[in-house]
């Protein structure tokens, strides 16, 4: 979205952002308007509803179903989605589907062996989930769970030679101290809760799953820029091999309880519906990621941390005390403010600077233009540090 000020114009900053004069006013500019809002309200229902979904299903009553089959299932319906939209775009013909995947995915093995990592660390962390979501409760978990910006961040200056900005440091030490407020309210007492729940476990859980989301989405996105594959062809590898590993996970885990109980054992409406939201909910956003610029997705992100406190207090009886609330609006607000781009910043220092000096993106007479930042240190503005479309594509 550009930025219009008295005599100096700035490009527009962050993906899927339009300049003010490349849309026809009117019909275009409102259709752009209801995509971004339609983006928001989509991307705020995901995060916050898959987290619910999971709390309130395994904290139903009843015979509790095995999280391992729900990871296997929801690897299954992602990688024969994934399927069936290749199929699509190869116009419904079979032999050309079958000459594209023995290509894709056979003869090139050596590229289809390199998503082998990503997958079993995205197995690991939806299996992880589950564990956290089990023993901590909704909100919680979705504070905490922002620490994901933080790897994710450490992992792209470590792995991809990315830089962050003084802003963006700031703001990760202040999601760091926000998500540590409240593991602190959680770890003094923080209101009743069930016997069968371990917050240490909980906090482990979602920590290791944080880290593994991280490095996956960040090893992801460097396995694709070096490739020509689409991100439906990736995901159904993955999908190849999240079930497989699934299945052996299943198998280490739980396999006797499973073979002596039933794979589908305790399943309800309501697991189906977790099953279906991890499974689509990802492939969901990928669509309309395209939509929302980073400060939008900074957005829901905090949105999504509100509707789940609001609906945790509503459905679980959560308590909010003010060291929660301290906790969560300091991780709420750096969320906001990773999310702004580094032209952000600069335009804050331009605009308390023209008053008293020149125009800051116009040269002197006779002096040289500054120096370029080097291509390899990436751009903030386009190449933002929050959680990826891939990332988002196979992970939660």
């Amino acid at each position: 979205m550009a930025a219009v000020g008295s005599g100096c114009s700035t490009a527009a900053t962050g993906p899927g952002a339009v300049s003010a004069g490349a849309l026809e006013p009117g019909t275009a500019s409102a259709a752009h308007r209801r995509l971004k809002y339609i983006s928001l309200a989509v991307l705020v229902v995901q995060n916050a509803s898959l987290i619910l979904s999971i709390r309130y299903a395994r904290t139903l009553p009843g015979d509790r179903f095995f999280a391992t089959t729900a990871v296997v299932m929801a690897e299954v319906l992602k990688g024969v989605t994934c399927l069936l939209l290749l199929f699509a775009q190869k116009r419904g013909n079979v032999k050309h589907l079958v000459l594209f995947l023995h290509e894709a995915v056979l003869v090139q093995y050596v590229d289809t062996l390199k998503l082998a990592v990503p997958s079993l660390i995205y197995t690991l962390q939806n299996n992880l989930q589950y564990v956290a979501i089990s023993n901590l409760p909704a909100a919680t978990f979705q504070v905490t769970y922002q620490l994901k910006i933080l790897t994710t961040a450490l992992f792209s200056v470590l792995m991809l030679n990315r830089s962050l900005s003084r802003l963006q440091w700031a703001s990760l030490l202040l999601l760091f101290t926000g998500v540590a407020i409240v593991q602190a309210q959680q770890a003094g007492g923080g209101g009743p809760r069930p016997l069968d729940q371990n917050p240490g476990a909980g906090l482990a859980a979602v920590v290791a799953s944080c880290l593994s989301s991280g490095f996956a989405g960040v090893y992801f996105e460097k396995i694709l820029k070096g490739s020509s594959g689409s991100v439906w062809l990736r995901n159904l590898q993955l999908g190849l091999f999240g079930t497989a590993l699934g299945l052996v996970g299943l198998w280490w885990a739980e396999g006797t309880a499973v073979a002596r109980r039933g794979f589908f054992f305790g399943y309800t409406p309501a697991v189906w519906g977790v099953v279906l939201n991890q499974a689509f909910g990802g492939l969901l956003v990928a669509v309309v990621v395209k939509y929302a610029d980073n400060i939008l997705k900074g957005f829901a992100t905090s949105l999504s941390i509100v509707l789940s406190t609001v609906a945790s207090i509503r459905l679980f009886g959560f308590h909010v005390d003010p060291l929660f609330a301290l906790g969560a609006g300091l991780v709420i607000g750096a969320v906001y403010l990773y999310s702004l781009p580094r032209g952000a910043a600069k335009a804050i220092a331009s605009a308390s600077a023209s008053a008293s000096g020149p125009c800051p993106h116009q040269q002197p007479p006779g002096q040289p233009p500054p120096p370029k930042l080097s291509s390899h240190r990436g751009d903030l503005s386009t190449e933002p540090f929050l959680p990826k479309l891939l990332t988002k594509v196979k992970g939660s």
